[in-house]
């Protein structure tokens, strides 16, 4: 019974020393857990850029703190309304060049968007070609027939008889 007692104004004690939560505040809680939604162009700008502190890796998908902090300044630049470009134009220009994951679609980078699919098709090309030319006889040789003489046809008849005689069989 005094166990009991105790647990009971134990109890008691908690509740009266634990701090009273106004119900306007239990929506916050909401707030809490469901904290502010990315914001989509921030989110396209930051799939673009490679991370200046987790080298080799996305920015998108660094660890590091620094990373994460310059995730939410993307992210608060966003919601203060500048673009896309403008974002990776600002973290191009704080952290250089070598961060972005995409070559632009002008002047040198407009190369890397050119020449692969350039030599793709160039190699199909030279493949066709290829195999055109292997099945065209008459470029290709094929499809000549020769005959043999009788010194080669005897020859020939000479080492396959050999070669029979050579091979022990098998059981």
């Amino acid at each position: 019974m005094v166990k009991r007692l105790e647990l009971l104004l134990l109890a008691l004690m908690a509740a009266l020393c634990a701090p009273a939560v106004p119900l306007a505040a239990q929506g916050d809680r909401e707030a809490l857990r469901d904290p502010v939604e990315p914001h989509p162009v921030a989110d396209e700008a930051i799939s673009r850029l490679k991370s200046p502190y987790c080298p080799g890796l996305m920015l998108e998908v660094c660890t590091s703190y620094q990373g994460h902090l310059l995730r939410d300044s993307i992210q608060e630049m966003a919601r203060a309304g500048l673009s896309r470009d403008e974002l990776i134009d600002w973290v191009l220009a704080n952290h250089g060049e070598e961060y972005l994951a995409y070559p632009r679609a002008s002047g040198r980078g407009l190369l890397a968007w050119l020449v692969p699919p350039g030599a793709l098709l160039l190699g199909v090309g030279a493949v066709l070609a290829a195999l055109r030319y292997m099945r065209d006889p008459k470029l290709a040789g094929a499809g000549v027939e020769r005959e043999f003489s009788a010194e080669e046809e005897r020859r020939l008849r000479q080492a396959l008889k050999e070669m029979d005689e050579g091979e022990e069989p098998v059981f």
